[in-house]
């Protein structure tokens, strides 16, 4: 029996794509290279914070399973690509789990299938790397298979939109293909919207995550500055934001944290690299907001210093250390360079997180507060405020806690509470 769709990679972007879809109707396996993950789903168990054990197991009633076994592919009516694409050691695109997937598509590609590509990567690639792999398998894209790349917008935590609320970007490599993905979309989600090829999709997801780089690294900047000068920064921004057209707030924090926003902009910034000269704003983004930890640690030791204390030796506790309020997810969180940075200088770090039973950082582990939160934060000479989880009440931590650090701009100022 031919199989709908097969998702490949079910993490935090394949894993909301097989379960819409299957919700839909169509007959939905998942692939993944993780014995753990494919046998927990089989059993309906959910490894991913916004999709429940009841949803998996709802899913897995419908007829999905899961496997290890890429033969699965050759019964797909439609592939689509869900790995990760992170960044290599040298910051530049790492697409090893792309080409892999890609390689395990062409040992099983049969003429008519629709392979797709999720994962975010820079322009050119479904043209450049994935066609020529999937063109081994013998077939021509745009005549024997379709091929198109469709970014995904998944939003962690998001509990207004999801897979099928969101608007769904798709580019084909050729018209035919651009007809066949919107058709495939169409399926399972409200409103299919269709660039001019692969390279404008690919763009369009580039575009989106660089401009909330770029605005976030702008406001970490007045952050610094209007520290000095003396300006609450919070109050300016809810004061612009009044304005009804022409602004969008974005407001500081300790850095930047997920898949998307600190890696995403870099895979833009090497492509325009490829044509001999640097993408200036994305560079000077990064750089702004990859330095916001230390800010973080410099302003936690000056809050101390005017107490009469020193960061060396001090019981520092970090509230929230996931990279998104309300979710476990810690990908790419910039409370793993506060804490590097604060055990270069000597503090004795603790760590409290809803989300987070346990916690390294460099191979090492970060202790968990033991105590209940208002005892945990009046045992501590200094508490950073770097994730606001729902959960947490403002007016108690300034209450319990001698110093407060407050990087989300949530709690009110008072002579030992600071704000970003």
């Amino acid at each position: 029996m031919r199989i709908d769709l097969v998702v490949i990679g079910l993490g935090y972007v394949g894993l909301p794509l097989a379960l819409e879809a299957s919700r839909s109707g169509l007959a939905v396996s998942g692939l993944d290279l993780d014995e753990r993950t494919v046998s927990g789903l089989n059993s309906g168990t959910s490894h991913i914070d916004d999709i429940d054990d009841a949803s998996v197991a709802g899913m897995c009633a419908a007829g999905f399973t899961a496997t290890t076994d890429e033969r699965v592919i050759a019964d797909a009516a439609t592939v689509v690509i869900c790995v990760p694409t992170p960044l290599s050691p040298h910051g530049g695109p790492d697409l090893a789990m792309v080409e892999s997937a890609c390689a395990a598509v062409s040992r099983n590609l049969r003429p008519g299938t629709l392979v797709v590509l999720e994962s975010t990567t820079y322009p050119g690639t479904t043209d450049e790397i994935v066609r020529p792999i999937l063109e081994r398998s013998g077939l021509t894209a745009g005549t024997d298979f379709h091929l198109a790349f469709s970014p995904e917008r998944v939003d962690p935590g998001n509990k207004h939109y999801g897979i099928k609320n969101t608007p769904k970007i798709v580019g084909g490599y050729t018209p035919a293909c651009t007809a066949a993905v919107a058709a495939f979309y169409s399926k399972f989600v409200d409103s299919v919207v269709q660039a001019s090829g692969t390279r404008e999709a690919e763009m369009a997801k580039l575009i989106e995550n660089t401009y909330r780089h770029v605005n976030i690294a702008l406001v970490n900047e007045m952050a610094v500055f209007c520290h000095e000068l003396g300006i609450d920064l919070w109050d300016s921004i809810s004061c612009a934001a009044t304005k009804p057209f022409g602004f969008q707030a974005f407001r500081p924090g300790p850095g930047v944290g997920g898949h998307c926003i600190p890696i995403d902009p870099n895979y833009l910034a090497h492509k325009v690299r490829t044509l001999g000269y640097p993408f200036r704003m994305v560079e000077l983004a990064q750089e702004i907001n990859t330095r916001m930890p230390r800010y973080v640690v410099e302003r936690a030791q000056h809050l101390l210093d005017r107490a009469g204390k020193t960061l060396g030796g001090a019981r520092v506790l970090l509230l929230g250390v996931t990279y998104k309020a309300d979710i476990a997810d810690q990908r790419e969180t910039s409370a793993r360079d506060v804490v590097k940075r604060l055990r270069a200088l000597g503090a004795d770090v603790s760590f409290h997180d809803p989300y987070v039973p346990e916690w390294e950082v460099g191979g090492v582990t970060v202790p968990a507060a033991t105590a209940e939160l208002p005892e945990a934060l009046a045992q501590s000479d200094l508490a950073i405020l770097l994730q606001h989880h729902s959960s947490y009440d403002l007016d108690l931590i300034a209450l319990q806690a001698p110093l407060l650090l407050d990087t989300r701009g949530s709690a009110r100022p008072q002579p030992h509470v600071e704000r970003l």
